[in-house]
């Protein structure tokens, strides 16, 4: 397949905001690709080259692209630097850079899907002295074989910036509608939640179709999509949705973490599929040492102790060790932590993610030796079916320096469910005793300028939820409290890379913005109610017609949710069940 014919469904797509025209679009492309180069045909209509848990990334910073860009259209650096910071996409300098009359390149054979992925590996594979040189005359030369408008998608690609607003929800409607039917989105989507590689699904439905990917099985190494937690105001209300009976678990504010063991090497993976043994080598050490088995997948929170009390830290504590590539041994002294594991996922083989909590549970304790050491603990946990017993344990969680708790269904169908959120799970958290029944994680798509004393930086951040059945984002506040001058100063920088000059095609918003950006960042946010909205998207027409959800006078936790991506925030489905449960405690 050749890649402009990829760089013209990209056109197509990017000239769009309706949902059905991009998903018809990519069925479409999908459907010219041949099985051999399907799956980098999805990697890069998602911006990426390998899926997120690949080590390897591209590696090549804004500046080194354009500097790239300036020798191969024979200009200035400054020149392509000053359009660069007009246009806010080095995709669309590219375009305009190497733009000739008859569209063509400049020279060199035709690119194909396949080459074009290839030549932008070897650019990540370079790594030492020389490196730098090495990625930009590999790039170079791509660029050189490439039309304008591949060049718009390649540079894209290259920065990490695809804009093209297609996200995993949608590559996955697609690829079931052209291998399949919209009915099997499910089965699809389960593939994509257990091996978290579309480039692999869309690989295995094209050669094998459904029953291949029904073979596709949890495996050591490839992280698991996390099961999510649904909520509800009271410990009551959660008994009777689960039968009378349910285990209660503390639930820890640290970080998420799944643990690979395979003979005795283990590698840490976070919710968001990063790799994290690198930051926490003193928790892998600690898993080896305690998992009693040749190979398997275990799930629990990784929180910092302070070693003086034993007492457990806010989250804010651990995410200071995320990212570091250097320090990390006065960083593990500084902040050490431990990991309560709460589940597991592999053992020796044997998939455990369709098996009963309880078993999986049991499973869990009899394969980790507890007594082996103090950074690797199973979680605290009871099952009862006594709402004073909940509540009792509940405040024990507290008292510990927990959030709060998540009550696990203990019924025969209490499958781990990989990637979804349900009412297998549910989390109750000390923020319910707030007017508004729990805390949310809201991405920022926008904001307005400030004035006055919040002059030169932003005035108020428009935020938005995540709708995963529309594959959407929808606004549904203004948030300008909460914040320190510190933070406030800090906003512009830490937004930049996000900037777009209109608003992104994933985002649903009849709000106007002064800035708008691409959904990237996370926040936690309190706020005093939920209500009906004429101007806010999430939820439209769902409770009353012509109208949305909003959440009235929301404050900045000051939490920013680094464990969490865009795709990861709090749900419209969420907010409605919020709403509902707000009636329910007025009526």
């Amino acid at each position: 397949m050749l890649y402009r014919d990829v760089a013209e469904f990209y056109e197509k797509v990017e000239a769009t905001t309706k949902r059905l025209e991009i998903t018809a679009l990519i069925v479409d492309m999908l459907g010219r690709a041949d099985c051999s180069e399907i799956a980098n045909v999805v990697h890069m209509t998602h911006g990426k080259l390998f899926p997120d848990f690949h080590p390897e990334k591209i590696g090549m910073a804004e500046k080194m692209a354009l500097r790239t860009l300036a020798a191969v259209s024979r200009t200035g650096l400054e020149k392509v630097e000053e359009l660069y910071r007009e246009r806010g996409d080095i995709g669309i300098v590219g375009e305009e850079m190497l733009g000739r009359a008859s569209g063509s390149s400049l020279g060199g054979a035709e690119l194909t899907v396949n080459s074009v992925h290839a030549t932008l590996t070897q650019i990540t594979a370079e790594s030492g002295q020389g490196s730098q040189e090495a990625k930009v005359n590999l790039l170079a030369g791509l660029l050189a074989s490439s039309t304008p408008v591949e060049a718009k998608y390649i540079l894209r690609i290259v920065v990490g910036k695809m804009r093209i607003g297609v996200a995993a929800m949608t590559l996955v409607e697609a690829l079931a509608v052209r291998f399949a039917s919209k009915a099997d989105k499910d089965a699809v989507e389960r593939a994509f939640n257990i091996t978290s590689d579309l480039g692999t699904v869309a690989r295995t439905l094209c050669e094998e179709g459904l029953e291949g990917l029904s073979r596709l099985r949890l495996k050591v190494n490839v992280p698991v999509r996390s099961m999510l937690a649904e909520r509800l105001p009271g410990i009551g209300q959660i008994l009777e949705k689960m039968g009378g009976r349910a285990a209660f678990d503390y639930k820890y504010d640290g970080l998420r973490m799944q643990a690979h063991i395979n003979d005795g090497e283990v590698r840490l993976f976070s919710r968001q599929l990063e790799e994290l043994t690198e930051q926490f080598p003193e928790v892998a050490s600690a898993v080896a040492s305690v998992f009693r088995g040749r190979s398997g997948i275990v799930e629990g929170e990784c929180v910092p102790v302070d070693t003086n009390t034993g007492e457990l830290l806010p989250f804010q504590v651990v995410s200071r060790r995320r990212g570091r590539k250097h320090g990390v041994t006065a960083a593990m002294e500084e902040f050490p932590v431990t990991l309560f594991l709460f589940d597991l996922l592999l053992y020796d083989g044997a998939d455990y993610t369709g098996i009963p909590f309880t078993e999986r549970r049991r499973k869990l304790e009899s394969v980790i030796d507890t007594g082996a050491g103090e950074r690797v603990r199973t979680s605290t946990m009871i099952i009862t079916d006594s709402e004073k017993e909940a509540e009792e344990f509940f405040t024990q969680s507290l008292e510990s320096g927990c959030e709060g708790i998540v009550a696990k269904s203990v019924a025969q169908e209490s499958v781990y469910q990989a990637g979804a959120r349900g009412w297998l799970w549910i989390k109750y958290k000390k923020d319910y005793k707030a007017e508004m029944i729990d805390t949310v994680d809201l991405v920022i798509v926008g904001a307005l300028a400030g004035r006055g004393r919040r002059s030169g930086t932003y005035g108020a951040l428009l935020m938005a939820t995540y709708n995963k059945d529309r594959d959407v984002f929808e606004t549904v506040t203004k948030l300008g409290t909460g914040f320190d001058d510190e933070t406030l100063a800090a906003l512009p920088r830490m937004l930049k890379p996000h900037l777009l000059g209109a608003k992104d095609p994933s985002v649903e918003s009849r709000a106007d913005a002064d800035f708008w950006f691409r959904p990237a960042l996370v926040l936690e946010v309190l706020g005093a109610e939920i209500t009906h909205s004429p101007v806010h998207t999430c939820c439209w027409n769902e409770v009353r017609k012509d109208a949305g959800l909003a959440i009235r006078f929301p404050r900045f936790t000051g939490k920013f949710r680094e464990d969490r991506g865009p795709y990861d925030a709090t749900t419209s489905k969420e907010i409605l069940e919020m709403y509902r449960m707000q009636l329910k405690k007025s009526s």
